[in-house]
């Protein structure tokens, strides 16, 4: 194939490459850059450096800075705005979900709260263990109910919690569901603690969940949670104790990526 090489399909030299190279220079530290630091960082002369900064300006990718060297430009603005506009949660949780269930081992949902309810948004399945469960994508879930449920509801007001689930039919799945309402909300105020829940055989038996929640840019703000779902009698407390810390890391991870995409 023309431009194939043994080491890989083509070696990153060319100008796209080191366009984007430049691109990524720009952090919160790194506002400005300027011909002489692109030159240092690619490895080129500076008036090379000056040709690939003068192409981002041309195309309005890049602008002068008013106090000398060059600024992110229109151009990223409009791309940063079309990609909020069209990268849904799903979309921006579903790597990091199914990477957390072939870590795992385990299965993974992706949970959003709207009103009384709660609904499964995505899910991942390990490659090693399957369990049968009653999530599905798009199915309702109980808001009484699972690591996911209590999750979604732990960092909301308690008094608004507490009239939400009055007015709720709180069904009870198994013995170990709760159905009494201020046992809920002293269950909720140990969540908020911890971080995370844990829930065994509460919607299905023998299935344990353990879920962190997801934060918007908004200060407080849950949008969602992340779980791992499995058979309790596979999960022993060691292994339950390694799950919550990695289904916390890949909360915080996708939490990273809402921040950024709701600005």
């Amino acid at each position: 194939m023309s431009g194939q090489h043994a080491g890989g399909y083509r070696e990153r030299n060319s100008t796209a490459d080191r366009a984007l190279d430049i691109l990524a220079m720009f952090n919160d530290e790194q506002a400005v850059v300027t011909g002489a630091l692109v030159a240092d960082r690619l490895g080129v002369a500076r008036s090379t450096a000056y040709r690939y900064l003068q192409s981002l300006v041309s195309s309005h990718f890049l602008e002068e800075a008013p106090g000398g060297g060059f600024q992110l430009g229109l151009r990223i603005l409009e791309l940063a705005r079309l990609a909020r506009r069209t990268l849904g949660l799903s979309e921006i949780a579903s790597p990091i979900l199914d990477e957390l269930a072939q870590d795992v081992g385990e299965t993974t949902l992706l949970t959003r709260r709207t009103g009384d309810l709660v609904v499964c948004l995505d899910k991942a399945e390990s490659h090693r263990n399957r369990v049968r469960i009653s999530y599905e994508r798009g199915t309702v879930l109980p808001l009484n109910a699972g690591a996911s449920a209590t999750v979604l509801l732990a960092w909301n007001d308690p008094d608004e919690v507490r009239q939400i689930l009055l007015r709720t039919d709180l069904t009870r799945f198994t013995d170990a569901t709760l159905t009494d309402v201020e046992e809920l909300v002293e269950r909720l105020q140990r969540i908020r603690t911890d971080g995370y829940a844990v829930a065994r055989s509460e919607v299905d038996q023998d299935v344990m969940g353990i879920a962190a929640p997801i934060w918007g840019a908004r200060e407080g703000e849950v949008v969602a949670a992340v779980s791992v779902v499995g058979l309790a009698s596979r999960i022993p407390p060691r292994t339950e104790r390694a799950i919550v810390a990695k289904v916390r890391l890949a909360a915080a991870r996708i939490s990273e990526r809402v921040t950024i995409v709701q600005g």
